[in-house]
């Protein structure tokens, strides 16, 4: 569908639909598609050993702070999904809030995200991947495989063009893969915690940590920078949930059921994270030598360094878990910026091509292409600069998850603001919940923004002198400026209202 042909769905605001296949997800279905996006397995390896190195024991108290404000900001989800059903969700949302430019950044916030953890889980799953090949076969020289380039780069490749692919032939081919590979990487982590904790109770772990409630007090994790640090990788680790919603026109019940499967996704992911955070501390503590959760040779992978320890010859499945999770994420992580940007080119904010979907299909098709092709490119550069680089992308990713879900809820009050303090319900889901969720991740964003152009931030790399996960996190928003400027000049209808009117919500 053209974004400039009228569609027979479009109404006084401007919203439309765009011909995606109707009626075809449920809660439990697009809860297992936001489990996979978050992909618990990979992102606890990927993320969990470097917020552990910020705050130590501490880790289950941080991890909860930031499950807070991602689960306020999904009650502001969940409001303007109901009004504004819509595959746009933040770009759509913040321009009917706050005009064309905010929401055209915010819709780029979203898209930059998913892109730099495309490339990030193509990482993982390279990596992973030739480590369980050299656990099949015995052969440890064969995960050293993944550090060769020109074989590292083209299985990268492939593997993210056949999660494009997957993508491409919609929603239902994406929640039939889903199902198993969430389903096996659930059960892998879980068997992983009760080893772990047996371990400990049996007085065979690594280094047995007593469990203490002070491990859940944010009040003892550190300084507020060290916490807002922790904080944003923890948002790292809880990032994904929102695929669902961007699903909306997709599901079964648009107004209901994409926010029922975002709260039962978060919440669901919040329990595996802490039991898994638990285990690990308890089975291997803080320390920062041999399997000490602290070292930092061991926060690439914290499971690659303890499943062995911890489940003896079945640590493959752990191996099968992450592979299986960050394929799963790579490939269910593509329907959200290819349904961000098809709505961006239906409503003329991109060339009108990014709004096409597949007559056969019924998913984007020039956005799922273009998303995967950026991805690729994302990740070769930063493979060819430095494998710091590419890990430097983790933080950088807090960054714009910050700035586009702060941008989301503080859009939520300004566009119910007639109806705020209408009843107790919209008080605290339309303006409380979403205010204190909105304000802490935009903080959190800044602060974390300042303290990024220290070069000794991340992994310690710079350009010119500035900390590498600056010049990424702000280095690409600021390309969003640049490039929004550029299209509204060659297509200024949706920058002059035209395409998608600035509203409020009727009361």
């Amino acid at each position: 569908m053209s974004s400039t042909q009228p569609s027979p769905s479009t109404n006084t605001s401007g919203l439309s639909s765009k011909g995606l296949s109707a009626g075809k997800i449920g809660a439990i279905g697009g809860a297992i598609i936001g489990i996979s996006c978050i992909a618990p397995a990979y992102t606890l390896t990927s993320g969990l050993g470097p917020t552990i190195s910020e705050v130590g024991v501490h880790t289950p108290a941080v991890l909860l702070i930031g499950f807070v404000p991602m689960l306020l900001v999904v009650f502001g989800y969940r409001e303007l999904n109901t009004a504004m059903p819509d595959s746009g969700t933040t770009f759509t949302w913040a321009t009917r809030a706050f005009g064309p430019w905010l929401g055209w950044m915010g819709g780029w916030g979203l898209v930059a995200a998913t892109v730099l953890v495309l490339s990030n889980l193509a990482a993982v799953a390279v990596d992973f991947l030739f480590l369980l090949l050299s656990q099949v076969f015995s052969d440890p020289s064969i995960a050293e495989l993944t550090r060769v380039l020109w074989i590292n780069i083209p299985v990268t490749v492939v593997l993210t063009a056949a999660a494009a692919w997957v993508s491409y032939r919609g929603v239902e081919a994406t929640e039939k893969l889903q199902v198993w590979l969430v389903a096996f990487q659930v059960l892998a982590l879980g068997w992983f915690v009760v080893a772990a904790i047996v371990a400990v109770a049996n007085g065979t772990a690594y280094d047995p940590t007593p469990v203490s409630l002070d491990w859940f007090n944010p009040l003892s994790a550190g300084d507020f920078s060290t916490v807002a640090a922790a904080v944003s990788l923890s948002i790292f680790l809880f990032w994904g949930w929102d695929t669902v919603i961007t699903m909306n026109e997709e599901a079964k019940d648009p107004e209901k059921t994409p926010g029922r499967a975002a709260m039962l996704t978060i919440i669901s992911i919040v329990i595996i994270y802490i039991a898994c955070t638990v285990a690990v501390i308890s089975f291997a503590g803080v320390g920062t030598e041999g399997l000490g959760a602290g070292n930092p040779d061991n926060q690439e992978s914290i499971f690659a360094a303890l499943a062995g320890p911890v489940m003896g010859p079945f640590a493959v499945l752990v191996s099968i878990a992450v592979l299986s999770s960050s394929l799963s994420s790579l490939q269910a992580t593509m329907v959200s910026p290819s349904r961000t940007i098809l709505a961006m080119g239906h409503y003329g904010a991109l060339p009108e091509k990014y709004g096409k979907v597949s007559p056969r299909y019924k998913s984007p098709s020039v956005a799922t292409v273009t998303s995967a092709g950026a991805a690729i490119i994302f990740y070769v550069v930063m493979r060819l600069l430095s494998e710091n680089a590419l890990w430097d992308t983790i933080t950088a990713l807090g960054l714009m998850v910050c700035f586009y879900y702060g941008i989301t809820g503080l859009a939520c009050i300004w566009y119910f603001r007639r109806s705020l303090f209408a009843s107790a319900r919209t008080f605290f889901f339309r303006f409380l919940f979403p205010l204190i969720g909105g304000v802490t991740l935009l903080v959190i964003f800044f602060t974390t923004a300042i303290d990024s152009l220290d070069p000794d931030y991340g992994s310690g790399s710079s350009v010119f002198g500035v900390g590498l996960v600056f010049v990424l996190g702000i280095g690409v928003l600021l390309l969003g400026v640049v490039i929004m400027i550029i299209q509204s000049m060659r297509h200024p209808d949706f920058f002059r209202g035209r395409t998608l009117k600035q509203g409020v919500h009727a009361e």
